[in-house]
């Protein structure tokens, strides 16, 4: 299947997960269409398929249908060729093919948080909800978090219209900076990549650490398209730090940093932040250059601690594609979850019926735990976890939130 095609999934599929059973008819009363906006292009590809997996199997389990209505998904690409990565251009086109699509009832996206802010306030406007696995910047929903007219901007309307069952940077940064702490690291130098989620990070990263008598000894913005950091690495290495902190992503060269400071002979650790929790990193990287000194964050479990309805997720998932999920599988599963459960409860299957009802989830049982969406659109869940690298492969540490 295209990136771009309609794939209406009416598989009639029992649940392994013990799933709510919406009432299913061989007769369809219409078609309601979600519609997934990720970064399909790139190196993230490879994480955004298991997001879109978890899509996919979610809808299967509904059987394609709830309540009669038929559940149609639509795969859209917010990245360009051009950049390798999501496009501001392009996350606009599909904001406004959602609202000029009249089936269209609810917005699984973004991957990134720059992407969320094109996407927000047009679907807004439109009264379409907008549910994000990944998001994680605080501004996005936190007053008082981010630049002074956010998260009102993004909501023109004055109604909440975007939740997000991921925690954010303003708790990630926070224990990145304690683990680090932990960790031994007496000085840190920071590094971030000027973008809106590698910077908000990275500055929450800093304020948290100065704090808790963590020095900060260095803090750098870097260019995501340069070829090499040497010169940067050399300065780095003049003022010897514990700790080199990344606050980026896998596309915006965590791989190619984590390479030029081992070249370059520093020996201190590395840690970066969930938007490098994919294999894609690793890959980028080297295992080499990560092998027991690379520490990376991230605002949940990973697939392989979760127990309970999570475990038999996994499961799943591996049953069904053969793999098993890349980190955000799971929020994609659950935000497909969210949306199927809203339809089933909304008093009209129309966006202001679901939006509603996305607003009023309170204790989902989850693959997730049992967690709510509060007047922000912030989940309540606070777990996060840390994990390193061996043998090419992430490795769970430890819990970081609870």
């Amino acid at each position: 299947m295209t990136h771009h095609a309609l794939c209406v999934l009416s598989l009639a599929l029992t649940s392994s997960l013990g799933c709510t059973a919406w009432a299913q008819s061989t007769e369809s009363k219409g078609t309601l269409t979600i519609l997934s906006s990720l970064p399909r292009t790139g190196s993230a590809n490879a994480q955004t398929t298991t997001i879109v997996n978890g899509i996919k199997l979610a809808i299967a389990e509904a059987g394609g249908q709830v309540d009669g209505w038929t559940i149609a998904y639509q795969d859209l690409d917010d990245a360009s060729p051009q950049r390798g990565n999501w496009d501001p251009a392009v996350e606009a086109q599909n904001a406004n093919a959602a609202t000029k699509d009249a089936t269209c009832i609810a917005y699984i996206g973004t991957f990134n948080s720059g992407a969320a802010k094109v996407a927000m306030p047009i679907l807004n406007r439109a009264g379409i909800v907008m549910v994000s696995p990944a998001n994680t910047y605080p501004g996005l929903t936190k007053p008082g978090k981010g630049e002074p007219n956010e998260p009102m901007v993004y909501r023109p309307t004055g109604t909440v219209s975007y939740f997000r069952i991921v925690p954010t940077d303003d708790l990630q940064g926070v224990q990145a900076a304690d683990w680090a702490k932990q960790l031994g690291a007496k000085k840190v130098f920071v590094l971030h990549d000027r973008e809106l989620y590698g910077k908000g990070i990275a500055d929450v990263f800093c304020d948290h650490a100065k704090t808790i008598g963590v020095e900060i000894i260095g803090f750098d913005g870097t260019d995501s398209k340069a070829a090499n950091y040497r010169s940067l690495v050399t300065k780095i290495k003049a003022v010897s730090p514990d700790l080199v902190y990344f606050g980026g992503t896998t596309q915006t060269n965590a791989g190619q940093i984590a390479k030029d400071l081992r070249a370059g002979g520093y020996e201190g650790m590395y840690m970066v932040p969930d938007g490098c929790f994919e294999q894609a990193f690793i890959e980028a990287a080297g295992d080499s250059n990560l092998n027991g000194n690379t520490y990376i964050t991230f605002g949940g479990l990973p697939a392989d601690q979760l127990t309970g309805r999570g475990a038999a997720f996994r499961d799943a998932y591996h049953a069904k594609y053969g793999s098993d999920p890349e980190a955000y599988a799971a929020y994609g599963y659950e935000a497909a979850r969210v949306v199927l459960q809203a339809i089933a409860e909304a008093k009209t299957r129309d966006r202001a019926g679901v939006l509603a009802a996305v607003a009023a989830t309170k204790n989902f049982d989850g693959v997730l735990g049992r967690w709510s969406f509060d007047a922000n659109g912030d989940t309540s869940s606070r777990v996060l976890s840390g994990q390193t690298v061996k043998d090419g492969k992430f490795v769970f540490v430890k819990v970081l939130g609870g």
